[in-house]
């Protein structure tokens, strides 16, 4: 089949979930004889700016140009996307995220067969203002009436689509790559990491992924661990500036900046706990990879977060610094060895694969593309 997917920023990239999942997917797919179209949003930044790939594994990476501006960015490069997509003769145009979905209407109209991805509520986040958030729920509401094939990541979001609009959608959980754990060298050149040595918060640095709650528990804390952060340090940003300020000089607390390949798996591997405190979440590629080297992990109780760690996660409520401090103490005094890490790993080898979810997406796109023949 001849597939275009739209809703990503670029691949490849760890920008983001959507970006990981996008490329996995769209790798696999290519491998197995598809032919996938990656349409990644692409700003001129000048000069020095480095020449933007045109294929990556096998994946055709067509260019869709965009503005900076966080708020008109989803719309513009939709409607290019989806206007460059209804001519290019594919078997499936694959939405992901609710604001590209928004266009999911123009390719249903021309008798193209869509499929598209909920990755989240996104029109909840904090970061949204009022157009943004309407623009982002008439993205959802379209996918619910326009897509030929609805897929979501939780068992909530099923539920929420169901209530919501009356529609029936299809559970594909994400995948995650199973790999050995390495030792903290180069983290241990750079940071002076040890194994074991650090409490770890690994995501991007916004509001709904909660890092404030655990700066605020971590503050109170006598502990000789240390609090790692890794995420992108945006300038200009007014909740880097905000956790910035929190962590003062508090010479425990590292920022290492957006981290990725060997370091990003050295930390996930060697890590005391990985701490995932959103409000928000869709389904958390992070959270699944660190589950995946087997390293304990504490979570708020938001359903997307309890679902995805089947049990072997300690949770706490969301929201509450202070229920966040007193399960950290608790994991930190706590003996490693009585953490269940094989049976924590064999769960995430069971559900979570990419091989699995990849036969699932073919499945659908069979059926869409079947659909719109008869």
């Amino acid at each position: 089949m001849k597939i275009a997917m739209i809703g990503h920023k670029r691949v490849p990239s760890r920008e983001g979930g959507i970006e990981i999942a996008v490329e996995e997917l769209s790798v696999r797919l290519t491998a197995l004889g598809h032919q996938v179209d990656c349409y990644n949003r692409w700003q001129d930044f000048g000069a020095g700016a480095m020449r933007p790939r045109r294929e990556y594994k096998g994946i055709r990476l067509i260019r869709i140009p965009t503005l900076a501006n966080p708020s008109l960015n989803a719309f513009i490069y939709s409607v290019l996307a989806v206007l460059r997509a209804v001519i290019g003769r594919y078997d499936v145009i694959h939405f992901h995220a609710e604001g590209p979905c928004a266009m999911t209407f123009l390719p249903r109209w021309l008798g193209i067969p869509v499929v598209s991805t909920i990755h989240g509520l996104d029109w909840q986040r904090a970061k949204w203002g009022r157009f943004a958030t309407r623009y982002l729920l008439w993205g959802e509401g379209n996918a619910a009436r326009y897509s030929d094939a609805l897929i979501v990541l939780s068992n909530g979001n099923q539920q929420y689509f169901r209530h919501t609009y009356g529609r029936e959608t299809i559970y594909i959980p994400n995948g995650v790559n199973l790999k050995p754990c390495p030792e903290p060298e180069e983290i241990g050149r750079r940071w002076n990491l040890e194994s074991n040595g650090y409490i770890l918060f690994l995501s991007r640095l916004v509001p709904e992924k909660g890092l404030h709650y655990l700066i605020s528990a971590y503050k109170k804390m006598d502990t000789d661990k240390r609090l790692v952060i890794a995420g992108e340090l945006t300038k200009n940003n007014e909740y880097v500036k905000l956790i910035r300020g929190m962590a003062g000089d508090d010479p425990r607390i590292l920022f290492t900046d957006f981290v990725q390949g060997q370091v990003l798996e050295e930390l996930m591997a060697n890590c005391c706990v990985y701490v995932l405190p959103s409000d928000i979440e869709g389904m958390s590629i992070s959270l699944l990879e660190a589950m995946s080297y087997g390293v304990r992990c504490l979570v708020s109780d938001i359903e997307e977060n309890v679902d995805v760690s089947g049990g072997f996660a300690m949770s706490f409520p969301k929201g509450n610094a202070a229920m966040l401090q007193s399960c950290l103490e608790r994991m930190l005094g706590e003996d490693v060895s009585l953490h269940d890490r094989e049976g924590q790993i064999a769960f995430v080898r069971e559900k979570y694969s990419w091989d699995h979810a990849v036969d699932e997406h073919i499945r659908v796109y069979g059926q869409v593309k079947r659909k719109k023949t008869k």
